[in-house]
């Protein structure tokens, strides 16, 4: 019952405050230092193909821009993703086009989920290890089944 509550709140928030505000160019507002680099990612729901958003946590990282699903293997947007990879990302900066590929590297992907961790302010330790100490092998072994997305500008 808790949990219900929670994740209500949770879409509510989502819904009503953040990803308005980044649809309105005031994203730099609420991704930060203390809460995290958040953005939304906007696709095309697969089953309905109605436009959705939802806001992640994401990293910088060279020309692409990675998120993660988490441990949960049936998120919505991951899946939406991974059937439509033609995405738009709402960033604090601005918004851009790009396509969403899953990172099949598991080098490639604990380096990413490491970065993101490590700039998601107060949930930073999440997962219950420090993602600034954390060796590879273990920060690896412990992110194995999370998938991760890289987002890479699209080229029209």
């Amino acid at each position: 019952m808790l949990k219900s509550i929670q994740r209500a709140l949770f879409r509510i928030f989502n819904s009503y405050i953040i990803v308005p505000a980044f649809q309105r160019n005031l994203g730099k507002y609420i991704s930060n230092p203390i809460i995290g680099n958040i953005m939304v990612i906007k696709t095309r729901g697969r089953k309905t193909g109605k436009t959705r958003f939802t806001p992640v946590y994401h990293a910088l990282i060279g020309e692409s821009i990675y998120c993660y699903q988490g441990k949960h293997l049936k998120g919505q947007w991951y899946l939406n993703v991974l059937a439509n990879p033609d995405v738009e990302v709402l960033l604090p900066s601005g918004t851009l086009k790009g396509i969403a590929e899953e990172v099949s590297d598991p080098k490639e992907a604990a380096y990413a989920i490491r970065q993101i961790l490590k700039s998601s302010g107060v949930w930073a330790f999440l997962y219950g290890f420090n993602p600034f100490t954390i060796e590879d092998a273990v920060l690896e072994k412990k992110v194995q089944k999370m998938p991760v997305i890289r987002i890479k500008r699209a080229i029209k």
